[in-house]
This record gives C-alpha cells, structure tokens and sequence, in this order.
C-alpha cells in the first residue's frame, strides 16, 4: 500500500527496492482523502532495459572463446532468452577432451540440460545427468534460462522454475574446452549421444559470468 499526497500539487514518489516484470499492473484505491474530491492520478516509470538479439536459421552456431585468465573452474553463470517455433534444437554445447560435455537442448519443446562425464571409470556413480524443465517451449514466446554452477552445486532455472541439485563433486572435474557454443555444435558427430539439430530462432541477451557474448559479437 502507497499512501498518496494530501493536497492538489504536491508529488508523492516511491522508488521499489525491487524490479517487477509484469504485462499488466492494477491499482485498487483502498480510501480516498477525506477533505477533499476523489481522485487518482498514477505514473510508471520503468526501468532501463538493454535488448541484443540474434537470429539462428538451423545452420549456424556463434562460439564464443573463454578467456584462460578470467576462468573461474567453481563458478559458472550462464543467462540467456529464446524464443522459437522448433520443438528441437541444441542451444549451448560445451565439451572436452575425454568426452566431457554440457549441452542444452530443446526436445520435444522441453528443455534439457545434459551433464555427461565422459570417464564413467572414475566416476561411475554420477556419469551423466539429465534434468527437464518446461514444456511448449516452441510457441514463438521468449522464455529465459539461467544455469549457475557453484562448486558443486548447480540450479537449473526456466521461466522462474527451478531445478536445485548437487553433482556429488564430480562436476568440479569436468574437462571442457576453452569454448563455448550457442545455437549448435561446431563439429558434426562430436558428440555422438546428442541429436544434432541446430537451433532455429532467436535469442536474446546471452550472458556467459556477466560477459554480453552478442554485444562482444557484434563488435568482434
């Protein structure tokens, strides 16, 4: 509740601590100023929002190459928006020498995040885990996904759902590459488990641990 002014002029502000996002806001007056008429007058100002799209035809991948020096091993937070009408498609693939990847991808208008350890040998218990979020995924909305990994722990975010799960330490292990794909896998037949469709849409604001990767394309 917002207590508003007492007279005809004067201005009363409220700054929220927090953003909202929202399509719709609805005000409900809870009690006029009993000295004077009845009357309400309400402005919105929003906040600034940055939009760095690119499109994807089925064909194409953008990979972005990790700087060595600012390579956190115990920490990594990826954010991204898609939207699209295919119901398959890779969106971001990272592997490793020994087999080792993390791939998100869209099956079926569901989205997977697929950790494979490519040596089941040395860790046979938790060689690869698949986790499923959302569904209807290629209705041609944006749909956010935020992956962030903390040591072993890793939260698997669509749409503001969330998919909270310990890797047992073995992903603290994996051996990846110095790069990063988005919207496909480079080399076909890298990585045989994986389908192989390239992503067909678009994204927006991809973030790879606060590195705007679009923006860093368009200028590179």
């Amino acid at each position: 509740a917002f207590p508003g002014n007492t007279n005809a002029d004067s201005v009363v502000y409220y700054k929220l601590q927090h953003s909202i996002k929202a399509r719709f806001l609805r005000f409900v007056p809870l009690d006029w100023n009993p000295n004077g008429r009845i009357g309400m007058r309400i402005e919105v100002y929003g906040c600034t929002y940055r939009s760095e799209v690119v499109g994807f035809d089925g064909k194409s991948c953008l990979i972005y190459t990790l700087n060595k020096k600012l390579i956190n091993a115990l920490k990594d937070v990826i954010s991204l928006k898609f939207k699209t009408m295919q119901s398959d498609g890779i969106l971001l693939h990272r592997e490793g020498k020994n087999g080792d990847h993390i791939t998100l991808e869209l099956t079926k208008g569901k989205l997977s995040l697929l950790i494979n350890l490519g040596d089941t040998k040395t860790h046979p218990s938790n060689a690869q885990i698949n986790i499923t979020l959302g569904s209807l995924l290629d209705d041609q909305h944006w749909h956010s996904v935020l992956i962030e990994h903390f040591n072993n722990q890793v939260n698997f975010t669509v749409d503001k759902h969330t998919h909270h799960f310990h890797a047992k330490g073995e992903f603290s292990y994996l051996d990846l590459d110095y790069e990063l794909s988005f919207g496909g896998i480079p080399v076909p037949g890298k990585s045989g488990t994986l389908s192989h469709r390239n992503f067909h849409g678009c994204f927006e604001n991809i973030y790879y641990n606060g590195v705007n990767i679009i923006d860093l394309a368009r200028r590179h």
